[in-house]
């Protein structure tokens, strides 16, 4: 079994009459399907069509085995005759059929199949695909990299793929052939197996390609290594066997398990189901995490990327799967980290074509939208097995790719380049709070804009207040968030803002109405804490000021309110002295606001009431302490559009 891709591979395909599917009935293209024999298997199947035997699951084990043998007309015709049926099409093989399409029709004329299907995929691969159509169609010359992209001289007619750095050497895994070795029919090469070469300063490798032999000798398949150089242990795959021989599931699949060979001879079976197939291991030191692709039942698609935890290798938790934001309906393989971004490969549908390389920044256990690395490293082919690490000035790196011009079924290519390869992306993130910043604002919208007020993106906050947006690179953006009842936030930002911002978070505080709004004598007012004036006084001390900075800060909030500035007095003094006392208290509170910047439009009247709203017994010629007194002393900032403010 070829272990790469791992699946590599307009409809006016005529079946003569309608297809008629039967019930449970077997076929030899079952046996064929399940070895990885596929123009067999389409042989059987297509005898088997013609008697009316096939049954639907054998019908999309056809299309399937058109789509493997890259005869990709009658792959879509098949697929979308089940599409129509409405039957066994999961998400993996609608995006098989739109791959096939693609190959088809080309570009833009799926448009309407794919609005039909879209109900059927998850939010976050909707994001993706709408993000990467977008940013592979903004292409930007001066943010182009250059590229030295070069294939590997020593590549072989046969399969070349899976490079891993070994020290001062290069591991991969190929198909060339060995003395006394089986042919693996499949694929028409030898049982892949592992070999190594001297690394040169000019990125390729020597000549002197060798079979690896730290690891134990099998006839069978060897490959996809990984050298964890903290554990000087190897990871790779090989063929699940038993006594020395070849081991079966009830299907009569042969799978792929999980090993590590150490330095002192050791190994470990570390990752095996006769069903299910493990890939492309990648060992991440600083989590001690094992990455690794497979094809579980509960994936995404077909091959997901999942990890376990390890304790120095050793498996300690089930599978974990990376999630919708990784994971595609398609086959995601050759997980790789390398200073903080996640790479690797995957055949969804709206790629460059093929296996394309993607490349997502972890951001505090999570993932940021997968972005196509774009035409260099990919192209309308297979691409995949990426990995790269610095040297010198730059950074050197390699792939493998079946693209035009090669020497085999797939090459290994070297690159080099100045900087991480990746088409640039802004991403910002954060926490929305109230403004004690305790409280996380939920669901709240969060857009950015572009400099001309266009909108770029939008999402919500979630349940406790943190937002993720991501776009394609612009110089300057707006970004903006609201939430009914809550204050309205909106801050520009320059590239050199945006730059400073990378990895980092961007929280921010907004003002929540109902908070900061009372009812008082059946008033809605500003929530502010009881202030005095001095006796016979409208001079402002600090503590009223305080209080007056929350109503300026409150109608920053809202910038719709209208108020009305009310003051009294207790009892005590003439009514006239009274009455101008308060008036000048309002009006003095009035000018300070309007020096604090708050527009003169939002003070629709200040008024002074004097004494003529006791609020207790303490009438003109009644003696009460002071305390009762007081209660009498009071300014109200009334909100007089309340009831509109959010209509």
């Amino acid at each position: 079994m070829h272990v790469k891709k791992i699946f590599s591979t307009q409809l006016i395909f005529f079946f003569g009459a309608m297809v008629c599917l039967a019930q449970g009935k077997k076929s030899k293209g079952d046996a064929y399907f399940f070895q990885y024999e596929y123009k067999a298997a389409i042989e059987a199947y297509e005898q088997d069509m013609g008697k009316g035997t096939l049954t639907e699951q054998q019908f999309l084990n056809l299309a399937d085995s058109y789509f493997k043998n890259n005869d990709f007309e009658k792959a879509s015709e098949v697929y979308l005759k089940l599409y129509e049926k409405d039957s066994l099409l999961g998400n993996h093989h609608l995006n098989k059929m739109m791959q096939s399409l693609l190959k088809v029709s080309g570009e833009g004329k799926n448009d309407t199949l794919l609005t039909a299907m879209s109900s059927k995929f998850r939010k976050e691969f909707l994001e993706n695909f709408d993000f990467n159509t977008q940013i592979l169609s903004k292409k930007e010359e001066d943010e182009a990299l250059d590229f030295q992209i070069f294939n590997l001289k020593s590549n072989s007619p046969q399969s070349d793929f899976a490079p891993s750095f070994y020290e001062d050497q290069l591991l991969f895994s190929s198909g060339r052939s060995l003395d006394k070795r089986n042919i693996y029919s499949p694929a028409g090469e030898s049982y892949l197996n592992i070999f190594k070469a001297k690394s040169r300063k000019d990125g390729q490798i020597s000549a002197d390609v060798q079979p690896f032999t730290e690891i134990n000798d099998s006839d069978y398949h060897k490959a996809t290594p990984y050298y964890a150089k903290g554990l000087k242990g190897i990871f790779y795959v090989l063929s699940n066997t038993e006594n020395g021989n070849l081991a079966f599931d009830d299907n009569g699949k042969n799978a792929l398990a999980i090993g590590m060979q150490l330095p002192d001879g050791t190994f470990r079976l570390l990752l095996k189901d006769l069903s299910t197939s493990f890939y492309y291991p990648f060992y991440d030191e600083k989590s001690e995490r094992l990455y690794f692709s497979a094809n579980f039942k509960d994936s995404y698609g077909g091959t997901d990327i999942y990890y376990v935890y390890t304790n120095r290798g050793q498996i300690m938790s089930a599978p974990i799967n990376l999630g919708p934001r990784i994971n595609s309906p398609g086959n995601e393989i050759a997980p790789f980290i390398f200073e903080n971004s996640f790479y690797f490969s995957s055949d969804v549908f709206y790629g460059l074509g093929g296996m394309d390389v993607y490349k997502s920044n972890l951001e505090d256990d999570t993932f940021s939208i997968p972005v196509n690395l774009g035409e260099g490293i990919n192209s309308s082919y297979d691409d995949f097995g990426f990995i790269m690490r610095n040297e010198g000035d730059g950074l050197l790196g390699y792939f493998s790719s079946n693209r035009a011009g090669g020497k085999g079924k797939d090459d290994l290519y070297g690159f080099k380049v100045d900087e991480k390869p990746g088409l640039k992306t802004l991403a910002l993130r954060g926490k929305i709070t109230t403004l004690k910043g305790d409280t996380g604002v939920e669901k709240a919208v969060v857009r950015l804009l572009n400099e001309n007020g266009g909108l770029l993106a939008e999402t919500y906050t979630d349940d406790e207040g943190n937002y993720r947006i991501e776009i394609p690179w612009e110089k300057e953006v707006v970004l903006e968030s609201s939430k009914e009842r809550y204050s309205f936030f909106r801050k520009k930002f320059s590239e050199e803002e945006l730059n400073a911002l990378e990895n980092t978070k961007y929280n921010f505080t907004v003002s929540n109405y109902d908070v900061l709004v009372e009812e008082k004598e059946d008033q809605t007012v500003i929530k502010l804490k009881k202030f005095f004036f001095g006796r016979n006084s409208y001079k402002l001390t600090p503590e009223i000021e305080t209080e007056l900075d929350k109503v300026a800060a409150f109608i920053e909030s809202f910038p719709a309110a209208q108020l009305r500035i009310e003051t009294y007095t207790d009892s005590r003094g003439g009514s006239s002295t009274n009455f101008r006392l308060t008036q000048n208290r309002s009006d003095t509170m009035k000018k300070y606001l309007l020096k604090k910047g708050v527009p003169e439009s939002n003070i629709l009247f200040s008024v002074g009431y004097g004494e003529n709203k006791i609020l207790n017994n303490c009438t003109n010629g009644v003696y009460c302490l002071e305390m009762l007194h007081q209660q009498n002393q009071r300014s109200l900032f009334v909100i007089l559009n309340h009831n509109l403010l959010f209509d």
